[in-house]
């Protein structure tokens, strides 16, 4: 059974249409990316999950259970965490206040669980505790927002553009923590990522979309190798070729 499934959503924002009939399924534990063109709806279908987007028809299933037009809190508490590309730490408070706005209400001996775990992904917070978020490196940065969504042991998590703007080895650092977050912790991860070729190269299956259309959903080894598909909308070139 999918941990997450599309069914001919339309969505958008007020009258303005981004998604039309996106189809599509998220497997439980697996790495699913969505790549396309800029402008394709990319990031408006993550936001359309979570609650953010207006969803006008469609269902968003989540482990069957239709939760399509959700407010945010309602999504996030069912198991769901959304990371988005900016504005995803509290820039003016400590990575310890960070952490601590994350666990707020949950009990404190559970919070200290969860911390051990962040820290066992992500060493470097442990010794920027008192440091202020927004003097973090781009790659640090990036490690938070990651830990912030992990406090609460989302079951389902959900990436928008996380190596946007980093060097590339910090990039690649991220896109190795998203395959830890499968491999060691079990999650289910949705990634939107605009280096298609290093994504699909990490991922299970891929999803293509075109003008807010699903042009292809498969494997993504499959859809990294296409023929046609990664030349005409992604920018790869055949091994071939290269």
């Amino acid at each position: 059974m999918a941990e997450l499934e599309l069914r001919k959503v339309n969505a958008g924002y007020g009258k303005l249409q981004i998604l039309f009939d996106v189809t599509f399924r998220v497997p439980d534990r697996q790495i699913t990316v969505v790549v396309g063109p800029n402008g394709s709806g990319k990031s408006t279908t993550l936001k359309a999950i979570f609650g953010i987007a207006n969803v006008y028809s469609g269902e968003i299933l989540f482990k069957g259970r239709n939760i399509a037009g959700l407010p945010p809190h309602k999504v996030a508490k069912l198991g769901i965490a959304y990371v988005p590309q900016t504005d995803n730490v509290f820039a003016k408070l400590t990575v310890r206040e960070n952490l601590k706005m994350a666990g707020y209400g949950m009990p404190e001996e559970q919070v200290r669980d969860r911390l051990e775990e962040v820290f066992q992904l992500f060493p470097i917070l442990r010794e920027r505790l008192d440091q202020k978020a927004g003097t973090l490196s781009g790659g640090e940065r990036q490690m938070l927002a990651v830990a912030i969504a992990l406090i609460r042991s989302p079951e389902l998590m959900m990436f928008d553009e996380p190596t946007a703007a980093l060097a590339p080895k910090a990039a690649l650092e991220i896109l190795d923590i998203i395959v830890r977050l499968r491999d060691e912790f079990g999650k289910t991860i949705l990634l939107v990522e605009q280096n298609a070729k290093k994504a699909l190269e990490i991922g299970d299956r891929g999803v293509l979309l075109v003008g807010g259309r699903v042009a292809f959903e498969g494997g993504a080894r499959e859809l990294l190798e296409h023929p046609d598909l990664g030349r005409m909308y992604l920018g790869l070139v055949a091994e071939e070729a290269a």
